[in-house]
C-alpha cells in the first residue's frame, strides 16, 4: 500500500545530545528501508532543523549536518517535529525567537514532541501546562520546580497516545533512548504494528520496552547544587543505607526539627525525607542486583530495607518490575533467592 510522505523535522542546537536526534530518526529510515524492501516508496522525508543550515556540534564534540534553519522555515511543511535535548538546552532556554517559533509552530503540525530534555524547551514556550510531560529522570525535579503546571510523570518512557486527541498532537519521552521508544510508537500508528514490529526487529530492541525509566537510572548523586541547606546530609545518607535513616535521625544529623527538614526537603527537592530516602535505597539494590553483588535478601538488608518483602513493595513503585526480575533482566548472573 501506498503511504503519504510525512515530513519529520528534528529541532538540534549546539551541545545537542546526538542520540536524542539520530536514534529517533532512524526509527523514520528504518521504517522507509522495510518499505523500500517490499516495494513501496517512503513514508517519510527526514531532515535535520537548526538555527541555522550547516553543522551542528553535538555534545559528543562531532558535528551533525543540519540542512534547513527553522526560522526561514514554515511549520505547515511539517507532518511532525522532534525536539531534542542535551546539554545545550539550558541555553536555548533564552532564545526568544525558538520559543516564538515553537508556539506559531504547534498548531500548524500534525505532532510535536521532544526528546530527553528537549521537554524543557516545549515548557518554557508554555506547550506543556496542565499537560502530563516526561524527561530525563535527572531532570524531572528542575522541571517540576521551573514549570509547575506540567504534571510531571518521572517514571514513564513517552506520554505519546495516539488515541488521545491532546497527546497523539503534543508529547515527550524521558531520557535518551526513550526517544527511539517514542519513535517506534509513532510509526505504529502511522503504519500500523507490523511494520513497526519489523523496524524492531531490525533494530534489536524491544516494540513496547517493559517498564519506566527509572530501572535504568543510575545510583542518585546527591542534589546539592539545588539545596544547599541539605548537601552534608544528601552526602550522609548513601553512606548509611543500611542504618537507621528515619525522620528523626535525618533530623538530628541535619541539627534541625523534623518539622523544619521536612519544609527544607519539600521546598528545595520537591520531596519528603522519606520518600528522598527510599528513592536512594532502591537505587543503591538496583546496583547491587545488576552487578550481582549479593542475593536479594542480602541486598534488602545491606540497603536497609530489612525484608525481602519491603524491597520488593519499593522496587514495583519505583522500578515497576520486582526485584527477581530486574536482577533477571539486568544482573549478570545475579543471586536469587
Amino acid at each position: 500500500m501506498a503511504s503519504p510522505l510525512r515530513t519529520v523535522a528534528c529541532l538540534i542546537y549546539p551541545d545537542v545530545m546526538s542520540l536524542d536526534a539520530v536514534g529517533p530518526l532512524q526509527v523514520f529510515g528504518s521504517a522507509n528501508a522495510e518499505r523500500a524492501g517490499h516495494g513501496l516508496p517512503p513514508a517519510y522525508a527526514l531532515h535535520l532543523v537548526a538555527e541555522a543550515a550547516g553543522p551542528v556540534t553535538t555534545s559528543a564534540g562531532f558535528a551533525l549536518l543540519a540542512d534547513t534553519g527553522w526560522p526561514t522555515l514554515d511549520p505547515a511543511q511539517l507532518d511532525t517535529v522532534l525536539v531534542a535535548g542535551g546539554d545545550g538546552v539550558i541555553a536555548q532556554l533564552d532564545n526568544t525567537a525558538l520559543r516564538q517559533w515553537l508556539r506559531r509552530a504547534e498548531p500548524q503540525v500534525r505532532r510535536m514532541g521532544s526528546v530527553c530534555s528537549g521537554a524543557l524547551l516545549l515548557a518554557h514556550a508554555g506547550l506543556l501546562d496542565g499537560l502530563h510531560a516526561t524527561t530525563h529522570w535527572c531532570r524531572t525535579d528542575l522541571m517540576r520546580r521551573n514549570y509547575p503546571a506540567v504534571q510531571v510523570d518521572d517514571d514513564c518512557l513517552h506520554t505519546y497516545d495516539a488515541a488521545s486527541a491532546v497527546y497523539s498532537h503534543l508529547f515527550t519521552s524521558a531520557g535518551v533512548t526513550a526517544g527511539i521508544d517514542l519513535a517506534l510508537a509513532l510509526v505504529e500508528a502511522d503504519l500500523g504494528r507490523p511494520m513497526a514490529l519489523a523496524v524492531a526487529r531490525r533494530l534489536v530492541m524491544f516494540m513496547r520496552r517493559p517498564g519506566g525509566q527509572a530501572q535504568f537510572s543510575a545510583l542518585l548523586a546527591p542534589e546539592t547544587r539545588h539545596a544547599p541547606r541539605l548537601a552534608a546530609l544528601l552526602e550522609w545518607i548513601p553512606t548509611q543505607l543500611g542504618g537507621d535513616l528515619s525522620l528523626d535521625a535525618l533530623a538530628e544529623q541535619a541539627c534541625m526539627p523534623t518539622r523544619t527538614l521536612t519544609r527544607v526537603f519539600q521546598r528545595e527537592l520537591g520531596t519528603t525525607p522519606g520518600r528522598y530516602v527510599e528513592r536512594v535505597r532502591v537505587e543503591a539494590a538496583s546496583t547491587l542486583l545488576a552487578q550481582a553483588q549479593a542475593s536479594v535478601s542480602t541486598v534488602a538488608r545491606l540497603c536497609g530495607f530489612e525484608h525481602t518483602e519491603n524491597l520488593r513493595r519499593s522496587f514495583h513503585k519505583h522500578r515497576a518490575v520486582s526485584p527477581q526480575a530486574y536482577a533477571q533482566r539486568f544482573g549478570a548472573g545475579a543471586l536469587l533467592d
